[in-house]
């Protein structure tokens, strides 16, 4: 890095909020253990309502998220170190929890996966690495791009997000600072501004339980909104092992009043899906009857109930 390119660096970091030093914590390094853990504690609970102001943009984001997702299209998590590893971790988890294919819900950090588990140098500075990524994957406009940064300047996520945007893709930003490169480049900005960190710049704090948040919301909120719930109730989990066997059990127990062992008969004659099973309890049809109910009622499940009464 050049001297000029330090400077510039160094000005932008200047006014990023969640580099600057927060007056609440100057004294962190000599208090007791339970003071720092209620100073910590403190700057967490303003966290929940940064990200409230923020539901509008949320809104809109699941609004194009939603119809992309329909049409075929993919999710996709892009960032570096926390950001791209919280990506990461919000889809993977949308698997299991709502039975989707792998290669709907994508998280992809700077540097590749070894990232995941070791910093890599240099990897969120790589403008040509953020785009061969996407190329990577076939990236596409039926697609939708969710840049994660909570300084909002990484480059590797920025080029990327305009490479999307040079194909008419969905582009979205979740950062935690206003006015910052990746709320000018994406279609739908989100930002949470939580402010300083206790630690200056650990920006794994603050920022990253609000980006955390704000992805539970996203995925969640597009879940829903695609008929991946009955009422709460998770009825489309992906029963692969004993914990999630019994948790479609009770979800089918929940769902219908019915007894455990009705909920085992029906889940064995779906196929151990739970939305399938509650369906065939609530109606007396039978798995094949329940299955083209809901074919016919695009997967909804409450919908598929209310056509039938």
């Amino acid at each position: 890095m050049t001297n000029k390119q330090s400077a510039t660096l160094l000005e932008q970091l200047n006014r990023i909020i969640s580099e600057g030093r927060n007056p609440h914590t100057m004294d962190i390094d000599v208090l007791p253990t339970i003071e720092i853990l209620e100073k910590i504690n403190q700057e967490d609970a303003g966290v929940a309502d940064a990200v409230r102001k923020t539901i509008p943009h949320i809104a809109k984001a699941v609004d194009a998220i939603v119809p992309s997702l329909q049409a075929g299209g993919r999710l996709i998590y892009m960032g570096a170190g926390t950001s791209g590893r919280l990506g990461i971790l919000d889809a993977v988890e949308c698997r299991p929890t709502f039975s989707v294919p792998e290669s709907m819900v994508i998280g992809i950090i700077a540097g590749g996966d070894q990232a995941i588990k070791n910093a890599v140098e240099g990897a969120e500075d790589d403008t040509v690495m953020g785009v061969a990524d996407l190329k990577a994957i076939d990236f596409c406009a039926n697609d939708v791009l969710v840049g994660l940064s909570a300084s909002g300047r990484t480059p590797y996520v920025i080029e990327a997000m305009k490479y999307a945007n040079s194909l008419n893709a969905a582009t979205i930003s979740v950062t935690c600072n206003p006015e910052s490169p990746m709320m000018h480049v994406a279609a739908i900005g989100i930002c949470a501004v939580v402010g300083a960190e206790c630690i200056t710049g650990s920006t794994r704090m603050k920022s990253g339980t609000a980006q955390k948040l704000i992805l539970n919301m996203l995925s969640t909120a597009s879940m829903i909104r695609l008929g991946k719930t009955y009422e709460n109730l998770m009825v489309d989990v992906n029963a692969t092992n004993q914990k999630l066997k019994a948790r479609a059990t009770r979800i089918v127990m929940q769902a219908t009043d019915c007894s455990e062992e009705q909920a085992d008969t029906a889940l064995q004659a779906a196929n151990n899906r739970a939305k399938l099973a509650i369906l065939m309890i609530l109606t007396g049809q039978s798995a094949t009857e329940a299955e083209a109910q809901l074919a016919d009622n695009g997967g909804f499940l409450r919908r598929a109930v209310q056509s039938h009464s």
